[in-house]
Parts: structure tokens; C-alpha cells; sequence
């Protein structure tokens, strides 16, 4: 038994530090240069607001770049989000009566017939970017080659339960998201930010063609390069998003709700998961009897998400540096309860999923 715990321990090990060359080289790695101005068209599908929420769509009124609009949806006129968007005297916005299972694509459905842009980005309604944000992204888009881009966001968490997710993401979400391309893997992208052409949308059959699934960004993603044999790239821009005011529950039903869309999507990589909970299998060993393993394989782990969450992210909760390998301890958790069940709870509503990631009522 000791023997297996001691391969295990040195898979995490080896692991963490693939995932440490991976921030490495993405930090070391150059931004190409923009050279073309093309007409851009940001989609935002809304529902609700948060504490962060004027604030994060006001930021896309303050980028620097020449010739690009703001399209806000929502399904319902009576939504929420609507008086902060009717605000912005530069923003359009509409609503759908567009149904589909995944509510969010809808809106992008209905976006995209009125985009007028000949590259379309799409990022969530809690997203702050920078006034450099376009020039960045799209500079990855001048070549052929590359289908998509999308980039990491910065966890900005509003109370403890928040602040713990917080952690999560960024010194585990964000080093395991890197080492995707550092592997080989090219088929992800990320709500925060998903940049493509027009053209290409249209190739894959729109938006409507992820309509049915849970993870309308990797289904995008992965059409694109599938389909078109084009890749997708990982900008080195890095954006703000909200982590609100989640209680425990919510923050665990997001958790599980996050790993059962994992599993149904990428059957094969979830079941590799927990390879990447450093921190669990340093308890383990401790508990076993082997301090020192325990306490090295724990350095790596927070060598790994320091240099992942503040380094590259600038996320203050990636300071609180005893934390990291105590979040791996709740990541099993929630790898365990992603293990099984077919429903999942989302914008207030439960729904079940299929095997293949579509939602089935």
C-alpha cells in the first residue's frame, strides 16, 4: 500500500511541475502584435446583475480600438440587467424570444444576426477588461493558423465562501488550463473570452449548433479545430470576473455543477483529475506516516499556484499560501460528487445532462 501512495504522490508531483513549466512558458511567451484594425462585434448574453456588474460592462466602453461595437442580450425585457445596460449610450441591446436548451446560447443566436463585425468576441456579463483588451486579444487572430483565442481571468471574490473558490481558481483552474497546449491539447476555450471570425461561425453552422449543450465555450472551441483544422491559442491577457456573494451550498453546487460539465464533456480527462490534487495526496501520505513526502509534494503544489496565481494572475488569494494544497482536499470532494449524477443547477433551474454534454431537459 505504501508503495502505491509513494507512485501516486510522485504522478502529483510530476504533474505539478508540467503544470509549473506550463505558467512558466506562457509568462516567458510573446504577444503577437496587432497590424489589422477589423471590424469587432463583443456579444454579452445577460441574465441577472451582481455587485461588479456596472462596473464590468462599463469596461467595454473604455476600449482603445478604433471600430468595434457592444451587443447586450437578455430573454426577458423585465430582466435585471437591464437598466444598467440602457445606461450605456453606446451599447445596443436586445431581447430574445429565441428558446434553446441552453438559455445563453440563445442570446448569442440572437446576437450574432445583428453583429455587424467580421470577428466576433463572446465573454460572460461579468467580465471587466482593459482599455488594451481588443488590441491584445485579437493580435493572436492575424494568424491563419489560429481559430479561436481566448484568455485566463482574475478571481475577484466578494465574502469567505468566495474568496475559498477563489483560491481554486486561481492556483488550480488556471496552471491545469495552461498545460492543455503545453500538451498538445487544442480544443478549449474559456467563457471569459472566446475570439473568432465571423466566417468561422458561420462554417461550423452558427451558434445553433451548440444550442443543446451544457459547455456552449469548449463545444465552440472544439469545433473550430476540429472541424475547421484550425487552433486555438491562449492569450497572454489576463481579465477581471466576480466571484458574488455565494453562500457554502452555492459555492459547492457550483463547484459539482463546474465538474459535472467537465465530466460529460471530456469524459476521458476527468477521470485524470485527480492526478492534479497535490494537496490531497500530501494529506494522505502524512497520515501514512510520510512527513517528508508530504511535505515536499505540498512545496511543489504551492510553488505551482503561487507562481500561477500571482505571478501571472496578480490574485491576491494566492498569498494565503498554506491554502493551496488545502483546497486539493476539497477538490476531491467535489471530483468524487461529479462522479456520478446527471442534473445540474443553473440559473435557478435544474437540468439534466446526456452522456455527450447535451442538456436533455
Amino acid at each position: 500500500m505504501i508503495y502505491f501512495l509513494y507512485l501516486v504522490c510522485g504522478i502529483a508531483a510530476a504533474y505539478q511541475l508540467v503544470a509549473l513549466v506550463a505558467v512558466v512558458r506562457h509568462l516567458l511567451s510573446r504577444e503577437r502584435v496587432i497590424t489589422q484594425f477589423p471590424k469587432v462585434s463583443i456579444l454579452k448574453p445577460v441574465h441577472g446583475r451582481d455587485p461588479f456588474f456596472e462596473e464590468a460592462i462599463g469596461s467595454h466602453m473604455e476600449i482603445d480600438y478604433p471600430d468595434y461595437e457592444v451587443l447586450f442580450c437578455v430573454a426577458d425585457a423585465a430582466d435585471e440587467a437591464v437598466p444598467a445596460v440602457r445606461q450605456l449610450s453606446e451599447a445596443t441591446l436586445h431581447v430574445t424570444s429565441i428558446r434553446t436548451p441552453n438559455a445563453k446560447v440563445a442570446s448569442m443566436i440572437e446576437l450574432s444576426r445583428h453583429a455587424r463585425g467580421t470577428v466576433l468576441i463572446v465573454n460572460d456579463g461579468d467580465i471587466r477588461v482593459t482599455p488594451d483588451y481588443l488590441r491584445r486579444v485579437l493580435g493572436g487572430l492575424e494568424d491563419p493558423r489560429v481559430g479561436i483565442v481566448t484568455c485566463l481571468y482574475r478571481p475577484i471574490p466578494e465574502g469567505i465562501s468566495a474568496a475559498w473558490e477563489a483560491i481554486g481558481i486561481a492556483t488550480d483552474f488556471a496552471p491545469s488550463t495552461l498545460v492543455a497546449p503545453l500538451v498538445g491539447i487544442n480544443e478549449f476555450g474559456l467563457g471569459s473570452t472566446l475570439c473568432f471570425r465571423a466566417e468561422d461561425l458561420r462554417a461550423i453552422g452558427g451558434f445553433e449548433s451548440v444550442a443543446e449543450y451544457i459547455a456552449d465555450d469548449y463545444q465552440l472551441a472544439s469545433r473550430i479545430t476540429r472541424q475547421l483544422g484550425k487552433r486555438a491559442m491562449m492569450s497572454r491577457l489576463v481579465v477581471d470576473t466576480n466571484i458574488g456573494y455565494r453562500d457554502w451550498v452555492g459555492a459547492w453546487k457550483h463547484q459539482v455543477r463546474w465538474a459535472r460539465t467537465i465530466r460529460v464533456s471530456r469524459g476521458d480527462g476527468y477521470l485524470g483529475l485527480p492526478v492534479t490534487h497535490a494537496g490531497f495526496w500530501a494529506l494522505i501520505a502524512l497520515l501514512c506516516g510520510a512527513g517528508q513526502v508530504a511535505l515536499g509534494l505540498a512545496a511543489i503544489r504551492i510553488l505551482t499556484g503561487f507562481v500561477a496565481g500571482y505571478v501571472l494572475l496578480r490574485a491576491p488569494v494566492a498569498l494565503a499560501l498554506p491554502l493551496i494544497p488545502l483546497w486539493d482536499v476539497t477538490a476531491f470532494c467535489v471530483w468524487i460528487a461529479g462522479l456520478t449524477g446527471d442534473t445540474v443547477e443553473w440559473r435557478g433551474k435544474r437540468q439534466r445532462l446526456a452522456r455527450d454534454g447535451r442538456i436533455t431537459g
